[in-house]
């Protein structure tokens, strides 16, 4: 209904509500589904040096169950690689577990049913508490969608897992796992269609890289734990170059999977354990270092996964006439050459895992050193052009006609007489051209050159090649124009008339090739998932190799896990790469069933809040599988990591600093269990000294009853005292050496 958006903004709605409403899209009538307007991201490829708030290329479906239960479907599907995951997760009336996982796959649209929100602003229903609590985290950041409800339907969601989902060792689980999941089958079912009618995108059956994912196996971090340990970025700035210190990975694939890793460390020791070996061989081996690092930079910046969801999507938008399909074709052909690339680069990576003692290198070479890869390898190779693939650029025309010429001559030759005799056309064409070009030049006594645009060739003349004075072109040139670099651009009416027909007979050689490359794309799909799981084993070699570039650049120590958190001359990864040598202090740090609870004391400038940052930030690269700064490092393993370190206010919630404190411990206290670790600085600073003293106290106790592991910083001395009958309460007094403290 087009009434909505208007009345989304109408002045009769109450502040906090019309704050909720404005970040809703509307979608028109509730009866069909909506035909505008998202577009499919075509910007440019994401590459490890891109900063981590370009990640947001998921869109998430969440939906969530009736009663007091509190069960909330979500299905993520990234729109640049196709990998689509699906949650169902039970959470807390504070919706933190929700939380996380938007954060965890850095939505750009959240798609929510309609009936979360009221159709018109005066309607007596109220915004569902799950898209305030969204809408309150993600502020104007993300756009909320709603659905029609009639498209939140499980068996609907199950149909669509079993077309799509990858034929692989993992499918029987994966529908297992999700035939009594009802909410997180809905929300695929949305989330399907509207990809299928908003982003005009559909999937080839059996393509798609579908995983459920069990809320338990990984240690929840809240989006403020994140900020405020700052495990992405700088909270001064996300580009600084101290950002994100563990990423020296090559792909964006290992990319992603750091970022994975960083925002929900695994909690399988086992797994962790396997890591660590593989990080203490490439620590200790320095061949085996340098032969995997100079394998992985053979696929530099290549998006393994984005290639292969490309090959298996189609775009179902009508395109623009036969420069349309030209266009798509030119696309397919050159996906194909970049497959072909990087099939060709695997077996440099399988030898140099060659030999490897740590059982996970060894499967991640299992993985990469399939016959199925090599069979796709094969098949490339019969239907491409090596000797056109391995040419050089395009000459003194410029690299962007060789890129052109390529494509023309990808497939080998008499597998389409047509396609023979439209490369022959085409370079007669280019040869036309040229010789246009050596008569013009003869005939005006000018030294003309010749560049590739998108639509033909143009001519450029130096400006030191015209005489001195010269203020325009002769006569027969036409669209002259002098660029900041120097140099003359023009064109002449018999070189538009000759790249007109160059420009034909390129378009008519690129769509002969993509029906041949077309064939070859669907005998690839039969093996698709082999290259997935290729791509897989790729970005967690990148990823280790990465932690140890890292370890052996700061002279890292492997942590153990034993139950206890033990650190004996802990640095904080950050501060001593930026600190002055000599000047940062180490700290230690122990904590075992008998002192969980820790009252860190000191004066101001003694170092408190960054000894609770440094335990948060070693604990998360321990659970990644990185070696940690540190002489000795134990850990015991934590199924959340729960803190208050800021004393900020937030503006955009109408928080004061007071009632943002109570909102964050109110979500410590209903999110912790027994195996969570929770770091807490200057509790009660947002309210006067005596309440502070009395609302520290009592939250201080609920999480000594809840058994958990806490360190609380702060200058209420009386704690200690208040305290001191529970056995489990400690003081940890910090010292400076260098003041005496």
């Amino acid at each position: 209904m087009s009434s909505r958006r208007a009345d989304y903004s109408s002045n009769s709605v109450t502040p906090r509500r019309n704050k909720h409403l404005q970040k809703v899209r509307s979608v028109g009538s509730a009866s069909r589904p909506p035909t505008s307007t998202l577009r499919p991201s075509t910007g440019r490829l994401t590459t490890v040096a891109s900063t981590v708030g370009d990640c947001s290329n998921y869109v998430v479906a969440v939906l969530e169950g009736r009663g007091v239960a509190r069960e909330i479907g979500m299905a993520a599907l990234n729109k640049t690689t196709g990998q689509c995951v699906i949650f169902q997760i039970p959470d807390c009336q504070t919706y933190v577990k929700t939380i996380h996982h938007l954060h965890l796959h850095s939505p750009s649209a959240i798609l929510v049913p309609d009936t979360f929100l009221p159709i018109e602003p005066t309607s007596k229903s109220k915004i569902s508490p799950l898209v305030e609590s969204i809408s309150d985290e993600f502020s104007n950041d993300v756009e909320m969608v709603p659905i029609p409800r009639k498209y939140w339907n499980d068996n609907d969601g199950l149909d669509m897992v079993n077309r799509l989902i990858l034929d692989n060792g993992e499918k029987p689980g994966t529908i297992l796992a999700l035939s009594k999941k009802y909410y997180a089958l809905s929300a695929v079912s949305a989330l399907f269609k509207f990809v299928e009618t908003r982003m005009n995108t559909t999937f080839a059956p059996r393509s798609v890289r579908i995983s459920y994912r069990s809320p338990e196996g990984t240690m929840m971090i809240d989006s403020e734990t994140t900020r405020n340990l700052e495990l992405l970025h700088s909270n001064v700035s996300k580009r600084s170059k101290n950002s994100f210190l563990l990423n020296h990975t090559f792909t964006p694939m290992a990319h992603r999977l750091l970022r994975v890793n960083i925002l929900a460390p695994i909690t399988d020791q086992m797994a962790i354990e396997r890591r660590l070996e593989v990080v203490q061989e490439l620590v200790n081996d320095e061949e085996k270092y340098t032969a995997i690092r100079d394998a992985l930079k053979l696929l530099r910046n290549i998006d393994f996964d984005k290639l292969i969801a490309q090959l298996s999507t189609s775009d179902t938008r009508p395109v623009g006439g036969a420069s349309g399909n030209a266009r798509g074709a030119s696309a397919r052909v050159e996906q194909i050459m970049r497959l072909r690339n990087v099939v060709r680069s695997l077996p440099e990576v399988v030898r140099a895992l060659q030999g490897c003692r740590s059982n996970l290198l060894r499967m991640i070479a299992d993985m990469i050193d399939d016959e199925r890869v090599k069979s796709i390898d094969e098949m490339v190779s019969q239907g491409l052009n090596d000797d056109a693939l391995s040419a050089g650029g395009g000459g003194s025309f410029g690299a962007s006609f060789g890129a052109v010429t390529k494509k023309v001559y990808a497939v080998r030759a008499n597998h389409n007489r047509l396609l023979d005799v439209a490369r022959e056309t085409y370079r007669e064409n280019v040869t036309d051209i040229i010789e246009l070009q050596s008569e013009l030049s003869k005939e005006h006594d000018l030294p003309i050159s010749m560049q590739w645009q998108d639509n033909g060739f143009i001519f450029v003349l130096k400006k030191a090649d015209v005489p001195p004075g010269t203020k325009s072109l002769p006569g027969p040139f036409i669209n002259a124009s002098m660029q900041k670099n120097g140099k003359w651009t023009f064109s002449h009416l018999e070189l538009k008339k000759r790249n007109t027909r160059l420009r034909d007979s390129l378009d008519e050689a690129l769509l002969l090739s993509d029906q041949i490359v077309k064939a070859l794309v669907e005998r690839i799909l039969e093996d698709i998932g082999v290259l997935y799981k290729a791509s897989e084993a790729i970005g967690l070699l990148d990823m280790l190799w990465s932690f140890a570039h890292t370890s052996i650049l700061h002279n890292y120590t492997r942590p153990e896990f034993t139950g206890t958190l033990a650190i004996k001359a802990g640095r904080h990864p950050v501060l001593e790469t930026v600190q002055v040598a000599g000047n940062f202090v180490p700290n230690d740090t122990y904590a075992c069933d008998g002192s969980s609870f820790q009252v860190i004391e000191g004066p101001n400038m003694s170092g408190k809040s960054t000894y609770l940052r440094q335990i948060g930030t070693l604990v998360v690269m321990a659970m990644c599988g990185c070696f940690v700064p540190a002489e000795y490092a134990s850990f015991r393993i934590h199924d959340a990591l729960l803190t208050r370190l800021s004393n900020d206010d937030d503006p955009e919630r109408s928080l004061s600093t007071f009632a943002k404190e109570m909102t964050t411990s109110s979500m410590i206290l209903s999110a912790a269990t027994d195996s969570s670790l929770i770091l807490i600085d200057e509790l009660g600073r947002g309210t006067s000294p005596i309440e502070g003293v009395g609302l520290a106290h009592a939250i201080a106790e609920e999480i000594i009853r809840i058994k958990v592991c806490a360190f609380l910083s702060g200058h209420f001395h009386q704690l200690t005292f208040t305290l001191s009958k529970y056995p489990t309460v400690v003081k940890h007094p910090l010292i400076h050496p260098s003041l005496g403290w």
